[in-house]
């Protein structure tokens, strides 16, 4: 069974694999895996770009998000007449000519991965690139995987990918995705502290947080700043502790990452 491993901690938001798929798809006709990609309107591999936290506490996290190619893929059952399918090697292609008018395969997609074609009039998303896969070019790479310049997608075997430690988007749906995950942005709680008296920043204050269960402490650097990363969704109590002086606060991750600002440490 083939799948993807995508390394989101080397993400750096360049869009190279996005551009490629584009390239690769739009005024291309695949068939008999797709028709060609519209030039605008889907993304077949999309980089989603979150910002995370408050100024000036902030993060931009990266996820190229494809097709999830499941093995529990509710886009299959959704399809009549054979018109979503399970090749051999494990993706899954949407057939362009018995997918015709089923639009109701778009809905079945939890993920938004699949897109009408309104023009052809049927349902499309990523093939994991399978007419270069089955074509007679020594390189049997998805151009997503080809383009990005700092390997952060890679493709094969699952059994000879490293799955050590990876995750996959949304486990909560059920449907086992093919494409797994290392580096999924965790909460982060930071900021930067003061003594208010005197205006001038904190070094070496220490910082902890505890949810009840896990604790984690950082030291404030030479900016005053703490950061603390990979946290739970969560209630957390920050205790800090420094210039003879300590501050306890409640912070929730439950929503969001927090970026706390100026704390005064009075």
């Amino acid at each position: 069974m083939k799948g993807f491993v995508i390394h989101a901690e080397k993400c750096m938001g360049c869009h190279a694999c996005q551009i490629g798929c584009k390239d690769e798809h739009c005024g291309n006709c695949w068939m008999p895996y797709t028709q060609e990609q519209p030039e605008s309107g889907q993304f077949w591999m999309k980089v989603n770009q979150k910002e995370r936290g408050q100024r000036p506490q902030v993060k931009v996290s990266y996820i190229p998000v494809p097709c999830q190619h499941c093995e529990n893929a509710p886009c299959i059952a959704a399809g009549k007449d054979g018109a979503v399918y399970r090749r051999d090697d494990g993706l899954v292609i949407i057939d362009p000519v018995k997918s015709k008018g089923q639009k109701q395969i778009v809905k079945s997609c939890p993920y938004g991965k699949i897109f009408w074609n309104e023009e052809l009039d049927i349902p499309q998303k990523c093939t994991g690139c399978a007419h270069i896969l089955d074509g007679d070019e020594p390189l049997k790479t998805p151009r997503c995987v080809d383009n990005c310049p700092v390997h952060v997608i890679e493709f094969g075997e699952l059994d000879e990918l490293d799955l050590e430690g990876t995750e996959v988007l949304h486990p909560e749906y059920g449907t086992k995705p093919h494409v797994y995950y290392t580096g999924l942005p965790k909460r982060f709680i930071a900021g930067t502290v003061f003594t208010p008296e005197d205006e001038e920043i904190v070094e070496g204050a220490t910082v902890t947080i505890t949810n009840g269960t896990d604790t984690y402490t950082d030291t404030t650097n030479s900016w005053g700043d703490f950061w603390i990363d990979e946290l739970a969704e969560d209630e957390w109590t920050v205790t800090i502790e420094g210039a003879g002086k300590e501050k306890t606060l409640t912070v929730s991750t439950v929503e969001k990452d927090r970026g706390l600002g100026d704390i005064a440490l009075v």
